[in-house]
């Protein structure tokens, strides 16, 4: 447990250096906005590819690894909106809830961390968690939002989940990377040396730019913030090991891999989300900021848990 924790720590050690240097305004809001954006458009899109050609889809696509994680997602995202509709929220606001309570950091902190923990093996798991996060969850919550407001399903939101997907450059770094692989094409030297330089810059980058955008975050709505933070960091992985070991057996490492993904931090983008739809943007900071903070030793935990 100890030697899992200090392994961690230098990572956590990273978010914390970006927070302060975004709470002392060395590094403003504007500042944080153009790394944020070079981490996600070049330098964690590069190494998403570069990992995505040296793999086989079904190095990443694993039918019960992907029913295991689906379903423990599926369970805590549905108790999050039972428990949001037991408040009397509005569809909107339990949607963006649920999105709090099932998806964890998996870009910006589980594929830099967990590939350096796990071992490189470790990387066509995390690429199918980030898949079905981005393509299954991230679309549910443009349905429910976007279908609330209109009062029915439409060509629009249908477009909208479509557009959102093609735009999406980690979705198009993944799936490029599989298509060279699937060609078997030669990545030149020249171009891989590129890629691996380009892709070394996006964990420091992306872990930085963590801290420093939770510099920003407010913690209110304490109580709703701290429900939400403990259904990312307890439920979610206890109900996908649920699933990855009980319901869907999957290899033993596999398991662990999956089970360490759900154990990470509410994710950034479900604040900027729910900024762009205008839902609840307060509650998502600070569930955010809770569940980060607290995180630096419930992942160590499950880490050494599922090591074991």
């Amino acid at each position: 447990m100890l030697e899992i924790f200090l392994k961690t720590l230098p990572f956590f050690g990273l978010i914390g250096l970006g927070y302060g240097a975004g709470r002392t305004k060395f590094f403003t809001a504007e500042a944080t906005a153009y790394l944020t954006k070079f981490v996600f458009y070049f330098a964690l899109s590069a190494m998403l590819f570069r990992f995505s050609a040296n793999l086989s889809f079904s190095d990443i696509f694993d039918a019960r690894l992907a029913a295991a994680y689906l379903w423990g997602t599926a369970f805590v995202y549905g108790i999050a909106l039972g428990v949001a509709f037991w408040r009397a929220a509005s569809v909107e606001v339990a949607a963006i809830e649920a999105q709090c309570a099932a998806i964890g950091n998996t870009g910006f902190l589980g594929v830099p961390m967990l590939a350096l923990l796990l071992g490189q093996e470790a990387v066509g798991p995390i690429i199918l968690v980030l898949s079905i996060d981005l393509i299954v969850f991230s679309s549910l919550l443009v349905i429910l939002v976007t279908g609330s407001r209109d009062g029915r399903m439409s060509a629009g939101v249908l477009r909208t989940v479509g557009l959102g997907l093609v735009k999406n450059p980690m979705i198009v770094a993944i799936v490029l990377g599989l298509l060279v692989s699937a060609a078997a094409l030669p990545i030149p030297a020249v171009v891989n040396e590129f890629l691996t330089i380009l892709g070394n810059a996006a964990t420091p980058g992306a872990l930085f730019a963590i801290g420093a955008s939770l510099a920003s975050k407010s913690a209110e709505r304490l109580s709703v913030a701290g429900w939400l933070s403990f259904c990312k960091l307890i439920l979610h992985p206890a109900l996908v090991a649920a699933g990855a070991y009980l319901f869907f057996p999957v290899a033993p490492y596999d398991a662990a891999v999956i089970v360490s993904a759900a154990a990470l931090p509410v994710a950034g983008n479900v604040f900027i989300l729910a900024q762009h739809y205008g839902v609840a943007p307060q509650r998502v900071s600070a569930s955010i900021l809770i569940s980060t903070a607290v995180s630096i030793v419930t992942v160590s935990v499950v880490i050494a848990l599922v090591s074991v």
